[in-house]
């Protein structure tokens, strides 16, 4: 009896075992970063083309996998043209179509968890031409995956250039973006360590019904 016990405790540890601290990577294009209320970024309908597990990748440059959309909190300094902060929360959030074996739906849920950066820099043209602004859009993100596991994680997200060599005010074409977001350690222990208590439990009962 111990030995099936032990046997549905290794049965347990070694899944468990395999999903701890491991990585996810979605990978976005397209869409646009637009001016929302209250001084907030939205990005909208960026198309998701890839995605990696633990070095894994599926889909990659011009596949359709779903799509990646976020919301920031207000301007908290700065500016919108010329780079500044925004508060956290808001919202981020990565939807899959349910090809190429990703689920349909959510596959992460998350906010901002830290003030999100919002990098403006100024390409001056040689030869007498002008120059273009673009921005980088930086965050760190909390939240879940589809099943349930909370995650923690950052997103870098790079515009094109601002249309007519004019700085951001209310819309900027998305060229890229890369979100990492990893299950950490301790939240794997704990599921580890309660399933170890339930077992054991059952083991004892099993032993004294057999003496």
């Amino acid at each position: 009896m111990r030995r099936v016990v032990w046997m549905a405790l290794l049965a347990l540890a070694l899944p468990l075992a395999a999903w701890a601290d491991s990585t996810s990577i979605f990978s976005d294009y397209g869409g646009k970063i637009t001016l929302g209320a209250g001084n907030t970024l939205w990005l909208s309908n960026s198309t998701l083309d890839s995605f990696t597990l633990d070095g894994v990748t599926t889909g990659g440059k011009g596949f359709n996998l779903g799509s990646v959309n976020f919301t920031t909190g207000g301007l908290i300094s700065g500016s919108m043209g010329g780079g500044g902060v925004f508060a956290s929360g808001g919202s981020f959030t990565v939807m899959g179509n349910g090809t190429n074996g990703l689920a349909n739906g959510v596959l992460f849920s998350g906010t901002f968890s830290n003030p999100v950066d919002w990098i403006a820099t100024w390409n001056p043209a040689g030869d007498g031409g002008k120059g273009n602004w673009t921005y980088v859009l930086t965050g760190a993100l909390s939240g879940t995956l589809s099943d349930g596991s909370p995650v923690s994680g950052a997103t870098a997200q790079f515009t094109f250039d601002v249309p007519g060599s004019k700085p951001f005010s209310k819309s900027v074409r998305l060229s890229s973006g890369v979100t990492t977001v990893t299950v950490p350690e301790p939240g794997t222990l704990a599921l580890f360590g309660t399933g170890m208590v339930g077992l054991v439990g059952l083991m004892r009962r099993a032993l004294k019904t057999k003496t």
